[in-house]
């Protein structure tokens, strides 16, 4: 039975990704911050606090007992309503964000690297809004914006150290999905993306791309 690692499993992307990857008659290791998660016969859960470096040593330890087939890198935070409608960067904003989707996604990755199968993939969760090459660069959410567009260069960068290997790297665009952080008015279901993570984790892509609804896009 194959396994996969997937980030903040406990629910939105996360979670409907780890049913997806269950139904297909995978084995789960999903993180959470609190470490409890819902129930499955083939789901595990560790604590992952990815603001705290302890939290991720732990997590990895617990973890490398296991050969990892694929790594969801899916974990994330979202600025608060205050700067999510505001043009204006907060530091104090900046730092915590960056701490989650950047800093922390990352320590997590390199140390768990050496666990992943010769022939593993890693998947992180990027988002449209980190696109450098979209036509109109929107001035809300700029720190989270600012973290998916450095998660993107982690991904091209990662991808690059790894080209004599077998492991893929890939990052997606999920879209606008209806979760606690996309909000009620969403375009999409979490399933949708679920679905399309699925697919490209148990595909031989090159390596490096950005992904969105089972094609590639720009950065």
């Amino acid at each position: 039975m194959k396994t996969a690692v997937i980030t903040g499993a406990s629910r939105g992307i996360g979670k409907a990704t780890a049913e997806k990857f269950l139904n297909e008659g995978w084995k789960v290791i999903g993180t959470s911050i609190d470490g409890c998660g819902w129930q499955n016969p083939n789901i595990s859960w560790i604590q992952l606090d990815l603001t705290e470096p302890e939290s991720i040593v732990r997590a990895v330890n617990a973890i490398k007992k296991v050969s990892i087939d694929v790594l969801i890198n899916n974990a994330g935070a979202y600025p608060n309503e205050e700067e999510s409608h505001n043009t204006s960067i907060k530091r104090r904003t900046l730092r915590e964000i960056l701490e989650v989707n950047l800093i922390g996604t990352v320590d997590f990755t390199e140390q768990i690297l050496e666990y992943i199968k010769p022939d593993g993939h890693i998947i992180l969760i990027g988002s449209r809004a980190g696109s450098l090459t979209v036509e109109r660069v929107k001035t809300s959410e700029p720190s989270y914006r600012i973290s998916k567009a450095a998660l993107s260069m982690y991904t091209r960068l990662l991808a690059e150290r790894l080209r004599d290997t077998k492991i893929i790297v890939s990052i997606v665009d999920p879209g606008w999905v209806r979760t606690d952080m996309g909000g009620p008015d969403a375009e999409r279901d979490p399933e949708e993306p679920a679905e399309e993570v699925f697919i490209l984790a148990t595909s031989n892509v090159p390596s490096g791309k950005f992904w969105r609804e089972g094609k590639e896009r720009d950065w």
